[in-house]
């Protein structure tokens, strides 16, 4: 934390939430800027993560100052890193990625009611989150339940200026307020009694609250709606907090806020802009989508994460009638997807491996059941290098290789990537071409025609007895250790179906095989050759490699990779072990 000397006088001075509850509404303002400047400066993050925090400094500091958060419950999604139990402290759950922090929510307000526990509980989500179908499961499910819960819609939209103005701020203080909702409850008790008269007073507010707010679909659902509220003005924030603290039911609070930049100077405008430009997968997966669109008038797009919305920029600009950003509505996207390709068009899915967990239904039932040529870009395969674990896209071939139909595909480098997007064009049913995130080793692309469908690459022949088949992005780290054991190297790149034949000549020329992919072991890809070596009748000691059975935690994927013991040093070191085993007298 910054010194006083830096400027964080009241920052500095605050020990625990209970300090905060403890300063004076008029000093909050003040500590909103200290905690923006610390975040600007101090923080290392995407900018677009940034941004983010930026926006949300008032509407936190407001929440923690009129909630006690030692006992009520505050449920926060929207930009990772995502909130984990063991940070977020023993009473309080992790929120995992968007769309669950209502339900998560609603379940600890439910809870209270059984138990009898007299606390609040808070869910705080961001825009994006309300496109994904559980967030409006919950909202749905809450207001049949007589549980005490307040959504805050956290609405940042860059585009939109967050000053929502005086007479918004006002009126959603005193639809908050104790006068309203007097007149309120009250009219609804003399009207019990005269149902038709009561009925015409419901659409009467509901009709009076929807010319001037964007609320009535929240009512309808069960909700008192409050809002749009500025949510860089602390002192309504606060005010209106507190009012709706004292009510009971399901309330929700629409707060518009302006990503990177506070309203005073705004001084963090462009936070959010860019990221690096450098060449990466995202770049060649875009400059192969423009292409293969002028070749074919039949591709189009579809994504539901905002990652693949930003790296495909040039294709949404170039052809906006043939792109589909459904934003965060992941089982949507599959669904679409597979209308699309059942009306004659060649969709692309861009969906980052964490994401396609949620369409897992979707994936078999409406695309690889029917056999439609859907394809699948997606990203994020393997140890990500993002900020949290719920990134890591460990699972994706485990829980894919097991569907009928479906053709996985796992590039070694750039270049193979460009050639498996173009075999996946010509293939007739469901692809997935899976690739690391970033970079890759900067293999430059070859006017190759797409690859032969289940055909591996020798790479090295040895001669020690030893050979290592490598699936994907760590083909690099593998070749240094088969260089210095003399063993052969194998590049797989198909998961699904195996080089059978080769794997079979394999067998007969080398005493052992080793397994290596960016996934967990479990399931994955090397326990697809040992299924395919035992169906064969083959007996070979084989040793698989992978991501270990354990939640790995974020950090730089070169990092998580050597914790994963999956970098070179890693990889050589658990080889040569094993090899000297193999090859070891017995004792």
């Amino acid at each position: 934390m910054s010194s006083a000397a830096d400027g964080c006088l009241l920052l500095d001075s605050l020990e625990s939430p209970a300090d905060l509850r403890r300063l004076e509404v008029t000093q909050l303002a003040a500590l909103a800027a200290e905690v923006r400047a610390l975040l600007s400066h101090n923080v290392t993050t995407p900018p677009q993560r940034l941004a983010a925090a930026v926006a949300a400094v008032e509407l936190a500091i407001a929440v923690h100052h009129v909630f006690d958060t030692s006992a009520d419950r505050i449920v926060w999604e929207g930009a990772p890193p995502f909130p984990l139990r063991p940070t977020n402290g023993p009473d309080a759950p992790g929120t995992g990625h968007c769309g669950g922090a209502i339900g998560t929510a609603l379940a600890l307000a439910a809870a209270a009611v059984r138990l009898g526990e007299p606390r609040h509980v808070v869910a705080i989500v961001a825009d994006g989150a309300l496109t994904a179908g559980m967030a409006f499961e919950a909202l749905n499910h809450a207001g049949a339940l007589p549980a005490d819960l307040l959504v805050i819609l956290n609405d940042s939209d860059p585009a939109r200026s967050a000053n929502g103005g005086v007479l918004s701020n006002r009126l959603a203080q005193v639809l908050s307020g104790p006068l309203y909702t007097q007149l309120r409850d009250g009219g609804k008790k003399v009207l019990r009694q005269m149902p038709s008269v009561r009925e015409l007073a419901r659409r009467s507010e509901q009709h009076l609250k929807g010319m001037v707010l964007p609320g009535t679909m929240f009512e309808e659902l069960g909700f008192n709606y409050i809002g749009p509220l500025d949510g860089h003005d602390i002192g309504a924030l606060v005010a209106t907090l507190r009012n709706l603290k004292r009510l009971r039911g399901p309330q929700f609070l629409h707060v518009l806020t302006r990503r990177g930049a506070a309203p005073a100077d705004g001084s963090l405008a462009g936070a959010a802009e860019g990221q690096d430009g450098g060449p990466g997968y995202g770049a060649v997966l875009g400059q192969w989508l423009c292409a293969a669109a002028v070749a074919d008038q039949r591709i189009v797009v579809v994504t539901p994460d905002r990652v693949g919305a930003a790296r495909l920029g040039e294709f949404a600009r170039r052809f906006p009638e043939r792109w589909f950003d459904v934003t965060i509505a992941q089982q949507h996207a599959v669904t679409f997807a597979a209308g699309l390709a059942v009306a004659g068009l060649k969709p692309v899915v861009a969906i980052s491996s964490v994401t396609l967990q949620r369409a897992y239904d979707q994936l078999i039932h409406d695309v690889a059941l029917q056999g439609l040529p859907v394809m699948f870009a997606v990203d994020h395969a393997g140890l990500s290098g993002d900020d949290c674990a719920t990134d890591h896209g460990a699972y994706d071939l485990s829980y894919l290789r097991c569907i009928p139909n479906l053709t996985i595909m796992a590039p070694a480098d750039e270049s193979e990537f460009h050639q498996m997007l173009e075999a996946a064009r010509s293939l007739p049913g469901p692809t997935v071409v899976r690739h690391a995130c970033g970079r890759g080793p900067g293999a430059p692309l070859t006017a190759t025609a797409g690859l032969p469908a289940g055909h591996a690459r020798l790479c090295r022949a040895g001669h020690s007895g030893l050979a290592l088949l490598s699936f994907g992005a760590l083909l690099d780290a593998a070749a240094g250790v088969a260089e210095r054991l003399d063993a052969s190297l194998v590049n797989m790149r198909y998961v699904k179906p195996l080089d059978g034949d080769l794997l079979v000549e394999l067998c007969t020329g080398h005493r052992a095989l080793v397994t290596i992919e960016d996934n967990v072991v479990r399931a994955g890809a090397g326990t697809g050759v040992a299924e395919l070596l035992a169906a064969r009748g083959l007996r070979v000691p084989l040793l698989q490699l992978g991501i270990p059975d354990r939640f790995s935690e974020g950090g730089t994927r070169r990092s998580c990779l050597a914790v994963a013991r999956l970098d070179a040093e890693g990889l050589g070191d658990r080889i040569e072990r094993w090899w000297s085993s193999l090859n070891s007298p017995p004792r």
